[in-house]
């Protein structure tokens, strides 16, 4: 795991790309939420949260608007006590409305759940950061159905979010072959490889080699099945900014398998 760096960053909130892990990461004591530990001393107290999350996909980009956001347990076959988990952070209804608008602006259509509570991308990697859940979060959805570029202009259009101190999370996984995972096959050089093309174009800071990721990168559709947990990392690209600073945090691999390497952006202005 990398040391935390000293370097001051001229963006209120930085923008952070989260492997979520497996849910049983919510109970701590694995890597990651080490990782997140260490992150979380560092992290200013932001306003408010907006999670992108891979556990919520829909045709058009939605905004949770609930209030008090229920804690969503979106899986199946874990220990019990795992379903008796709750993050119950209040929701922030009126800046969904803000960033409804906000997105509309920028050309792109919007809806609000006012149902929808928080799913496990988002509730695990937050009771580490913000384990005593008092700052408002919300959700955002993303769109498997859309490219890179898509999700790349959402970001760039809540870009201006970190300068209110609000903090952006996308989380998702930068491999994440859940089959793989489930037959409790060994990592594959395949994943392996996939992971490091990612790997090295971010700290190059090459944002643009990546949006033709499925016909570029190598074995893409391996490392990646179906899309939804790697397209949230457009959208912390895109609101990091056109200049930025990239952090690796660290990472390893869940269940030997999935690839969980953890990202800090920072604008530079």
């Amino acid at each position: 795991m990398p040391p935390p760096t000293d370097r001051q960053d001229t963006m209120t909130q930085p923008v952070l790309f989260l492997s979520h892990g497996s849910p049983m990461t919510a109970l701590g004591g694995d890597e990651l939420t080490q990782i997140w530990s260490i992150l979380a001393s560092r992290l200013k107290t932001p306003a408010a949260i907006l999670v992108v999350s891979a556990h919520w996909t829909t045709r058009l980009p939605i905004l949770s608007g609930s209030a008090q956001p229920e804690t969503i347990h979106d899986f199946g076959g874990f220990p019990e006590e795992l379903y008796q988990l709750r993050y119950p952070a209040p929701g922030a209804p009126a800046l969904a409305q803000r960033i409804k608008q906000q997105l509309t602006a920028a050309g792109i259509a919007t809806g609000i759940d006012a149902g929808r509570g928080l799913d496990h991308g988002a509730w695990v990697p937050l009771r580490t950061l913000f384990p005593a859940a008092d700052i408002p979060v919300l959700q955002l959805s993303v769109q498997p159905e859309r490219c890179a570029r898509h999700h790349f202009a959402l970001g760039a259009a809540l870009a201006p979010l970190a300068d209110d101190n609000i903090l952006l999370i996308a989380s998702g996984h930068l491999t994440h072959n859940l089959g793989e995972y489930m037959r409790g096959k060994p990592r594959a050089a395949e994943t392996i490889a996939f992971r490091d093309w990612v790997h090295s174009r971010l700290l190059a800071g090459d944002s643009e080699a990546l949006f033709d990721w499925p016909q570029d990168a190598p074995h893409a559709n391996f490392a990646h099945p179906t899309p939804e947990h790697f397209l949230p990392l457009f959208v912390a690209l895109g609101a990091a900014g056109p200049e930025h600073t990239t952090e690796w945090l660290g990472g390893g691999w869940v269940g030997q398998v999935l690839a969980a390497d953890n990202y800090r952006f920072a604008q530079v202005v």
